[in-house]
């Protein structure tokens, strides 16, 4: 084990991504992470699309899984909820995502646990969270995006309400389950961390909700656009290639201005001007970038100081030379993937292996306990 987390031994009975997400961030930098799954069936993630081409499971379980030992053990069954009373023990941090009273009805409810062992913190992910009218209703990460307010601001002006095309709630939701974690283990103090897929979802909604609570705002869908900084979005090069632009600061929008032949107006020189003309703007930036290649354009917007990018798809991720100096695709046990979340100077985590065959390390126990 190497990392700052290597004293935190953690027991994994979620399942998909959000809940297993956080443990894996737990586990990339030294906690003992033991993944608990089904006997015979495991986490459903293995057979979750896009296949490793050597064994056919998942990669995404190849990711979700990676610096986890994995053990099974039947949590209907007596021995296998007194094998994890054991872990329990010496566990401090459990997390599940059950539907709100499954954990109770297996005879493993918070206090049980809580009583087995006073400084454990429970992390429990659910859709809704643990109470309020649709704390039974079953839920993934779609109903949290469209229920947050994001799908209704995603798409083009005249076109539907668009969701992820990735798994972008369940994703957040592991990264603010892992925060909360660590704050609670901060603490000293045993408890619940109770996250939800649509609460995590919402606070990346930034100043939305009090717009709506303060003057009733609701933000139109616009595509790329956003409301308060213009230009910003992504337009066609001359090569057919894409390059996303933003000026959200006013020196970097002005010099924008500057670039696009604009510069002169003085109405274009703050936000509120800027937004007023965004049609203007907006037609003015797609023909300055349909007149140049996306590397000309790019370099001329690094002359001027302003922010623009080339549009990657995976490719370009794996060819860009910045990804490539940092390290930034690692990999492990032949599978390429996203290395450690942040870098650490002193104590930094590792990515050890990627997620193993389910049972793999049978019988449960700790990473330092004795072989039976």
């Amino acid at each position: 084990m190497a990392g700052p987390l290597t004293d935190i031994r953690v027991l994994d009975l979620a399942t998909v991504v959000a809940g297993p997400g956080a443990a894996r961030y737990l586990a990339d930098y030294g906690a003992d992470v033991l993944k608990i799954e089904r006997p015979g069936t495991g986490d459903s993630t293995r057979s979750l699309g896009l296949p490793d081409p050597r064994d056919g499971t998942s990669l995404y379980w190849k990711v979700v899984g990676r610096n986890k030992r994995c053990a099974t053990l039947d949590l209907k069954s007596d021995e296998g909820r007194e094998t994890l009373l054991r872990l329990v023990d010496d566990a401090h941090v459990l997390i599940e995502n059950f539907r709100p009273g499954v954990l109770e009805r297996l005879g493993l409810a918070p206090d049980v646990l809580l009583a087995r062992n006073p400084r454990l913190v429970i992390c429990r992910v659910t859709a809704f969270g643990q109470d309020g009218p649709y704390a039974q209703r079953p839920g993934f990460a779609t109903l949290a995006e469209a229920m947050s307010g994001f799908a209704a601001i995603n798409g083009e002006e005249h076109g539907g309400p668009l969701l992820p095309p990735i798994a972008l709630t369940d994703e957040v939701t592991a990264l603010a389950a892992a925060f909360s974690i660590m704050v609670a283990l901060h603490s000293g103090v045993g408890q619940i961390v109770d996250v939800s897929l649509l609460e995590s979802l919402l606070q990346c909604m930034g100043p939305l909700p009090p717009a709506y609570g303060m003057t009733g705002y609701r933000q139109p869908r616009r595509g790329s656009s956003l409301p308060y900084s213009v230009p910003r979005g992504t337009w066609r090069c001359a090569d057919g290639e894409w390059v996303a632009v933003s000026a959200s600061a006013e020196s970097v929008g002005r010099r924008v201005m500057e670039l696009i032949g604009l510069g002169d107006r003085p109405d274009l020189q703050s936000f509120a001007g800027r937004i007023a003309a965004r049609d203007e703007i907006d037609e003015r930036m797609a023909a300055f970038c349909a007149a140049r290649r996306v590397d000309e354009v790019i370099a001329e917007f690094e002359a001027a100081h302003a922010a623009a990018a080339p549009v990657y798809d995976m490719a370009g991720v794996f060819s860009d030379p910045q990804i490539q100096a940092r390290g930034t695709i690692v990999e492990a046990d032949g599978v390429p993937m996203q290395g450690l979340l942040a870098r650490l100077s002193a104590t930094p985590g590792e990515v050890r292996w990627a997620g193993r065959g389910l049972g793999a390390d049978d019988p449960p126990r700790w990473s330092d306990e004795p072989h039976e």
